[in-house]
Parts: C-alpha cells; structure tokens; sequence
C-alpha cells in the first residue's frame, strides 16, 4: 500500500516557522506590519542588491518578526521535537494502557499504516494512531470535527490526522485500509441493512491482514450492533473478543 512518505523534521520546521509568524501578522494591527516592512526596506537598502524584489522583502519581514518572537532555531526545536515525540508515542501519555486494545491493534499492523477512527467520543485514539505513524481519517462526528483538528495540530500531528463530518454510513475509502476502530455510536440510527453495508464496504477496502476493532460493547447490554451479529458479519475473518473493559471486538482479514 502506498502511504505519503514521512515529513522530515526539517520540512517540520519550516511548517512551525511559517505557522508562528503567520499568527503574529494575523495578531497585530495594520501599522505594526508596516512599521517591520519600513524596517526591512531599510535593512535591504543597506546591503548590496541587484533589485529589491517583493520576494526578498516578505523574506527579511519574516527574519525580523522571527527575531522579535524569538523563535527557537533549528537545532533547538529538533532537540525539543524528537523528545516530544517520543513521549507521544507513550500510550501512558494519552491516558492508555499497554494492554488497551488501540495499542495492541496499533502493535498488530504497526505504524506507516493507514487507519479509519469513527464514532469515538474524544480524540484520543486518532492522536495516538498519529503518533505511532499511522495515517488517520477520523470520523469524530460535526460537532468534533474542528476540535479533533486543533488537537492534532497543537501536537504537531496535523499531517497525519484527517477529521471530516461524514458519517460512516455515507464514508467510502479512497485508498486501502490497513485498521478501522470504531464504536457502537458509528451506528447509531442505521438499521440492521445499512449496519451491514457499511460493515462489508469497510471490509472490502481493508488490505489483507488488516484488523477492525469494534469497542464499548456491553454484555447484556441492548446495542447498536451484537457480537452475535458481529461474528456473523466477521465470518472468515480471524475473531478476538476481548474481555477487558471495554469489552471490545477485534478481527484480522486473512491473507489471500
């Protein structure tokens, strides 16, 4: 399956400098973006060139709204990053178990993996995912879509987190899927014919060896969807039904 290779650090960077000034100009009033711009003419005008172009203009008002914000040279933000992201690739830091079946269906198709997270109630386990080098099309619902979003781009995993208000009824890939996770609340309204469209659309857009995970199943318990109906739409597919709370069901597509 081919996924969008890994941004480098370096194009991380850049992405955080352009984000940071971008801020500042949208944070302060008109005159202080033409007070730096008259300080930049001046700078320019000092130095030898060969025309003073609106490129290097905007270059050297970037240069000076970087010196006033003091942003954090390369060398320093890598240190600071390459240690932030092992501390997210913690489930302890997302308030995980290493025995919570995300982690383990995380373990079972690793990370460079293509995931679809629907129905979860927070944000979580698509930030997790992330983090691990999954790439992840979230279906949090219309309500959280903006805040799944603002999430992943305060941890700096806005590249690899995709939030849309589809629902997943109306969701079809567009590429091969290596995990889908999702909860009784995905199938919230659908009846037992749409449960089950749904169910073989997402199956037939899983690769081979891939695993869906369905969580917060209720013993004895009226829900959305049965592990008995479950096992019946799962049949040929190799079956776990974990006992932990939250009872939760996980199923891995043979090889062809």
């Amino acid at each position: 399956m081919a996924l969008r290779p890994s941004r480098s650090l370096k194009y991380e960077y850049a992405l955080y400098l352009e984000r940071e000034i971008e801020n500042y100009k949208e944070s302060v009033p008109r005159s202080v973006l033409l007070s730096i711009g008259d300080d930049a003419v001046r700078t320019l005008a000092g130095q030898q060139q060969f025309a003073l172009t609106e490129l290097l203009l905007c270059d050297e008002v970037d240069k000076i709204i970087f010196k006033r914000l003091r942003l954090e040279s390369y060398n320093l933000w890598r240190k600071n990053r390459v240690k932030l992201l092992a501390e997210l690739r913690r489930p302890e830091h997302w308030g995980l178990t290493r025995d919570d079946p995300v982690v383990r269906a995380v373990h079972a198709v690793g990370g460079d993996s293509r995931v679809l997270v629907a129905g979860t109630q927070d944000e979580t386990p698509a930030l997790y995912l992330a983090a691990n080098g999954c790439d992840v099309t979230a279906l949090p619902g219309p309500d959280a879509v903006q805040r799944v979003m603002d999430a992943a781009e305060q941890a700096g995993l806005g590249e690899r987190v995709h939030a849309t208000a589809a629902a997943l009824e109306s969701f079809t890939p567009a590429e091969p899927l290596t995990a889908v996770i999702y909860t009784q609340a995905a199938f919230a309204g659908l009846s037992a014919a749409e449960r089950a469209r749904v169910i073989q659309v997402l199956q037939s857009a899983t690769a081979d060896g891939g695993v869906h995970l369905v969580q917060t199943i209720a013993a004895g318990k009226r829900t959305a969807v049965s592990i008995d109906e479950l096992r019946r739409r799962y049949r040929g597919w190799d079956v776990t039904i974990e006992e932990s709370a939250p009872n939760s069901f996980m199923a891995r597509k043979g090889m062809a």
